[in-house]
């Protein structure tokens, strides 16, 4: 199910290490951490004005390690969201923390308030790659922590980066089947960005940074968000948070502010190309669902002209019978739609 959230973002609070990636302060937009009257404040100004069904919304908790804060800070913060889901018939509290900011103790604590999901900063699941990144944790640390959560029925998320020093095709893809064997219910896929005044940026100024071009990225991280739906594992979120702050630090890195429709959009041509590309005369007419029909397409009709280049002709047209993340393609001539063939793209009806 899809679910809104109110987040709250508590930049670099509680982490005991600066990776060498993190920026939190440009990624969120917040300077400092707030205090619990602000995050209060912050709370019932969005509640007072939300559009969204209350029942399908979070209070998330973003941009730190959560469990590893002060624990008067951690009460504080939870006794005010715990007030405001009564109050407001919420659906629960969303957090996220390092996986070795996770113990029974941790959990026990967390169980005393509606806290719903807690979210996991794997990153890697290569020791190696994390090493090289400052992440302080080990690939076993995520392990345990994804059992400790699952074993309370909490929902659980993890988080993996794609491209960070030390990251190869193949340290990705053990990273992501090594995620999906841990049984998350999401995942957050994140592709590496390097900003200005990060260690990552000082090391990519000097050349020892390799990046993922933005083609490999994307062909990299459409692969993943297959590999991931494809497993039933919802990915809520696909590329770095679009903002005038990340804009403006940008260095390097695999950024675009609609990364995730760039993927689903390689999705879609694939699908087409797969199945057009083997008939006889080439061409025929692709319907979609109208939300998926600008993806489908492309950015400036990229698929169209790809496919093009390819041999192949297609209309792209809406049809609202189509469900969300799939093709019917009719070759040329085809009387009747239901002879068309239909194609699984991706499960975006589930984000």
């Amino acid at each position: 199910m899809s679910c809104h959230n109110i987040p709250v973002f508590l930049p670099h609070a509680g982490c005991p290490h600066r990776c060498l990636f993190c920026d939190q302060h440009s990624i969120s937009g917040t300077v400092r951490t707030p205090s619990p009257e602000e995050v209060r404040a912050y709370l019932e100004e969005c509640l007072a004005h939300y559009p969204h069904d209350p029942v399908q919304t979070e209070i998330a908790f973003f941009g730190g390690s959560f469990t590893c804060m002060d624990l008067d800070y951690q009460r504080a913060l939870l006794d005010i969201g715990g007030e405001l889901v009564s109050q407001y018939g919420l659906q629960g509290i969303r957090l996220s923390t390092r996986p070795d900011g996770i113990s029974p103790e941790i959990i026990r604590h967390l169980l005393e308030y509606p806290v719903q999901a807690v979210e996991l900063g794997a990153q890697s699941m290569n020791d190696e790659v994390l090493g090289k990144n400052r992440r302080g944790h080990t690939a076993a640390d995520t392990v345990r922590a994804a059992g400790l959560i699952r074993q309370t029925g909490l929902e659980l998320g993890l988080q993996m980066m794609v491209g960070l020093l030390g990251d190869t095709v193949d340290t990705v893809w053990e990273t992501a089947r090594a995620l999906a064997n841990l049984q998350p219910d999401t995942v957050r896929i994140y592709p590496m960005v390097i900003l200005r005044d990060t260690p990552a940026f000082a090391l990519w100024e000097k050349g020892k940074y390799p990046i993922f071009s933005l083609e490999e990225g994307i062909q990299l991280c459409a692969g993943l968000l297959a590999f991931f739906e494809g497993r039933q594992i919802r990915v809520i979120k696909l590329g770095l948070h679009a903002s005038k702050e990340v804009e403006g630090q940008y260095a390097a890195g695999l950024y675009h502010p609609a990364f995730r429709e760039l993927c689903e959009s390689r999705l879609y041509r694939q699908g087409m190309f797969s199945q057009i590309s083997r008939w006889e005369e080439k061409r025929g007419t692709v319907y979609v669902h109208p939300k998926g029909l600008s993806a489908c397409i492309g950015q400036k009709r990229e698929n169209i002209i790809w496919l093009h280049q390819k041999g192949v002709e297609v209309r792209v047209k809406p049809k609202e019978t189509v469900s969300r993340g799939w093709l019917l393609l009719c070759p040329e001539g085809c009387e009747k739609e239901e002879q068309g063939i239909a194609v699984k793209v991706t499960g975006t009806a589930g984000v």
